[in-house]
């Protein structure tokens, strides 16, 4: 093994004082004796790009992070993926690590590879105290990655509660954090803070991005947060999002409302509960069959029988109608069209 492969290894199993054997400069006299001997190599890379700055801000280690500084360690080398020591000191959450590198000169907003600046790994991994240092160090929380996610984006997506509220409140950017992004309702990925943490469940962090002032209709393609709430089986997020004022009747790129999409599910108990939550929020009326209805010609059409209860969800001028029968049997739903003049009405709703 050479010295170069030696200090990196010292740095990874964080052998202090074979680091300072290595990187100790030879006294004048000795220089001479030694003649033209090789020195070490402070910013030797291995395969993966890593050098020995990376490992020692990875470990968080103080004392090895101050004398490779000392020995001339390039402050921001990147390793094979774009990555700095300033993103593996970010992701693992060491502030006083942090702290030197920031003073020795690293690039607060440098982007990986995947488009990531330390304040992304910070937010994704709740690391409250760096993201306090990074914002503090003018560190820009509207710069999204290769994912268009902002650190805004990954810490709803994570639950970070503490971060979140840390945006929302010390950047004086949260009016810009919860704008719409361009291209989010068309691009394939395209997302948003609260779609993102309607997903996952994340019932506190949505109430902050509400009570924020965040668009609660704000659409992407795939739809609204009710559309992602629906699809991944969270009952209380879809409760919320109904009660915070939420439409239901707001359709997706692919023409689909959120109840749309959870009837394709099976007969969970999640997804019934969602069911009826939907058909409530969306249903403008209720209606009655009269008599008994069958158009194997269309494949779109509802069967239907005389006494048959119907939730409709469009009205069509031509008298075609799209309503949903629910089988409290099986707990599952017919979705089909009907003509109008075939029901009567049984209730009204505030639509």
């Amino acid at each position: 093994m050479g010295k170069d492969q030696e200090l990196l290894q010292a740095v990874k199993t964080e052998d202090l004082i074979t680091v300072q054997k290595l990187l100790q400069r030879p006294r004048p006299g000795k220089a001479k004796l030694l003649g033209s001997a090789k020195r070490v190599n402070v910013n030797f890379q291995d395969t993966d790009g890593f050098a020995a700055l990376h490992h020692a801000a990875l470990n968080g280690n103080m004392e090895l992070i101050s004398l490779l500084l000392e020995s001339q360690a390039t402050v921001d080398m990147k390793d094979q993926k774009g990555m700095r020591p300033l993103h593996y000191a970010a992701w693992q959450g060491k502030s006083e690590p942090m702290k030197m590198l920031l003073k020795s000169g690293s690039s607060v907003n440098g982007q990986s590879d995947e488009g990531q600046i330390p304040l992304h790994l910070a937010a994704q991994h709740g690391h409250y105290d760096v993201s306090e240092m990074l914002l503090q160090h003018q560190s820009n929380p509207c710069i999204v990655d290769n994912a268009t996610k902002t650190p805004l984006d990954l810490a709803c997506e994570f639950g970070r509660v503490g971060v979140v509220v840390q945006l929302l409140l010390s950047s004086n950017m949260c009016a810009a954090l919860l704008e719409p992004k361009p291209g989010d309702a068309t691009d394939p990925n395209g997302t948003s803070p609260l779609h993102l943490a309607a997903k996952n469940g994340h019932i506190d962090i949505i109430r902050l991005l509400i009570q924020a002032g965040i668009d609660i209709n704000r659409q992407t393609k795939s739809g609204t947060a009710l559309h992602e709430a629906a699809l991944c089986g969270k009952t209380e997020v879809v409760r919320l999002l109904l009660d915070s004022g939420i439409n239901a009747g707001v359709r997706n790129t692919y023409s689909q409302t959120a109840l749309d999409i959870v009837n394709q599910f099976t007969t969970t108990q999640a997804s019934r509960e969602i069911k009826q939550m939907l058909r409530d929020a969306s249903a403008a009326l209720q209606v009655r069959a009269l008599k008994d209805y069958c158009n194997n010609y269309d494949l779109t059409s509802l069967n239907i029988k005389a006494g048959d209860v119907i939730t409709v969800l469009e009205q069509h001028p031509d008298g075609r109608w799209k309503g949903c029968i629910h089988d409290n049997r099986t707990g599952n739903d017919r979705v089909g069209y009907f003509p109008s003049n075939m029901v009567e009405v049984i209730s009204k709703r505030a639509g």
